[in-house]
Order: structure tokens, then sequence, then C-alpha cells
């Protein structure tokens, strides 16, 4: 007589219990090609419908440029963390974090400032505004050392702001 379960097996057990098995398991040879003839019509329907690639792209497009400010700020070092041990890996690796989550917040705040400057005099509408990114690193130099200071130097007032440069031309604005 076949052993009666009370509760239903979680997919993560069937899974590993499959896994310990060797290739050879039927079971998990036929998973394997289900997952393949699945990926298939899934890249099949993909190429079809020209939305889901649109949507596609752009979800991929929305982290790619923090990527790329992560890499700019990891290059200096060409690319390499030389600490030996994993804590100070692990230290290196949040201080370039930071360093990116740092320069997100300068140029919000910047930003910021820049489009309440502009709009005092000319009218920006706020449709050209809906998706402005503070991703830009083309105006920080990237190639010094940076040394922390402690958070008494940090804190900021409203006039301990950089002055914005000067709006040489009026703004020509782009739907």
């Amino acid at each position: 007589m076949a052993p009666q379960f009370s509760a239903p097996l979680a997919a993560s057990l069937i899974m590993r219990q499959l896994a310990s098995h060797s290739r050879q398991n039927g079971v998990a040879a036929a998973l394997r090609e289900l997952g393949r003839l699945e990926r298939t019509l899934f890249t099949l329907d993909w190429i079809e419908d020209p939305e889901q690639r649109h949507s596609t792209g752009r979800e991929l497009n929305k982290g790619e440029p923090r990527n790329s400010l992560a890499r700019a700020v990891f290059m200096h070092r060409l690319g390499e963390i030389r600490d030996h041990t994993y804590e100070n890996q692990q230290h290196r690796a949040s201080g370039l974090n930071f360093l990116g989550t740092a320069i997100i917040l300068w140029n919000t705040r910047y930003l910021e400032r820049a489009v309440d400057a502009v709009r005092q005099t000319e009218d920006v509408p706020d449709h050209l505004l809906l998706r402005p990114s503070s991703l830009g690193w083309e105006h920080i130099s990237l190639t010094d050392n940076y040394v922390w200071v402690g958070l008494e130097h940090m804190m900021e007032t409203p006039d301990e702001f950089r002055p914005l440069p000067p709006l040489s031309e009026p703004i020509r604005l782009v739907a």
C-alpha cells in the first residue's frame, strides 16, 4: 500500500530531492525538457509581440544608468577590490555603494534647485519633468581620493549650496 501524506509537499523539497538524484533520473530529465519547452515558447511569444519586446527593453533600461554609475565609481581602481579579507572587501563594496548613493543625492538636490531657478525666468511644463535622472556623473571627479569627514561637517543648511552656473541662453523646451 502506498504511503499517505497528510500535508502537501513543498515544491522546493521536491526539486531538492530530484536534484539529489543522478542526471539519469527520468523525472529530472523530463522536467529539464519541460523547462526548455517553456523557455522556447516564451521566446517565440516575445519575438512575435512588439509591445512585449518594448516593455522588456524599457524595464531592462531602468537599471542600466545605475549600473553605469557604479562601474564608473568602481573603475577608478581598475575594477579590482584588492583587499585580502572578506570583511575589508565588504567595507570597500559598501563604500562604493555609499559613494554612488551620495552622487545620486547630490544630483537630486541640485536638480531641484536648477528647476526652481529656471522656473523663475521661464515657464517649464510639468510633463517635461516627469522622469528627470539624477544618475549623471560627468561633472564629478571620480579619479580622486575621498576622505569621509565626521557627521558634524556634513550637515547642510539651505545657504551652503554651491552656486548654480548662470543660464547663458533661454532653455529650449523639447516635448
